[in-house]
């Protein structure tokens, strides 16, 4: 039933951001534990995480009527954007397209190539955050890529953020969704 109700109300108090290789098992409900596979990216900004869904709608002018007389659906997007605070052997590829990081020439020393060409670096990426105990909310997007990364800013005075556009991909099998949401909350009983 419709109508204002401040325990509908969710602030996403607390969270996290995990990605695994494209095909690893993701979980299907919110007190599933994720696997092994997946890897928590750690801290975010406290912008925390933004979603965007994106349809594109083009419009059937005709003669006889000034106003559409149909849409045609031509372009979804759905992109996650976020800023990483730590830097590691996980966070960094993820931000810059990919390979890994090796050794380096001395102990304790370590290097990433970036890549002249550019290449796909496909990734299942989930989002999960609680609101007190009652609610849990897990987002997962089985098939994407950064697709934009902000400029990386080294100062004196602030923490280095690897911020991220992750975009959605179509799974190949059509009848498997572009995302999902696994909710624990008495707001849709």
């Amino acid at each position: 039933m419709a109508g204002n109700k401040g325990s509908e109300i969710r602030v996403a108090g607390s969270g996290r951001v995990l990605v695994a290789a494209p095909g690893k098992a993701a979980p299907v409900d919110t007190a599933a534990a994720w696997s092994a596979d997946w890897i928590d990216l750690g801290y975010t900004t406290t912008d925390g995480i933004k979603f965007n869904k994106k349809d594109k709608i083009d419009p059937v002018d005709t003669w006889q009527s000034v106003s559409p007389a149909r849409f045609i659906y031509s372009d979804r997007d759905l992109t996650v954007k976020f800023q990483l605070l730590q830097l590691n052997k996980d966070t960094l590829p993820f931000f810059m397209g990919g390979d890994a990081v090796a050794a380096g020439a001395a102990a304790g020393q370590f290097k990433y190539d970036l890549s002249a060409e550019p290449k796909k670096d496909e990734r299942q990426l989930g989002i999960e955050f609680t609101d007190g105990g009652a609610a849990t909310y897990r987002f997962i997007i089985p098939r994407g890529q950064v697709t934009e990364t902000e400029e990386i800013s080294f100062t004196r005075t602030g923490a280095v953020r690897l911020g991220v556009t992750f975009t959605a991909l179509a799974v190949e099998d059509t009848t498997k969704p572009l995302a999902t949401i696994l909710m624990k909350d008495p707001s849709y009983a």
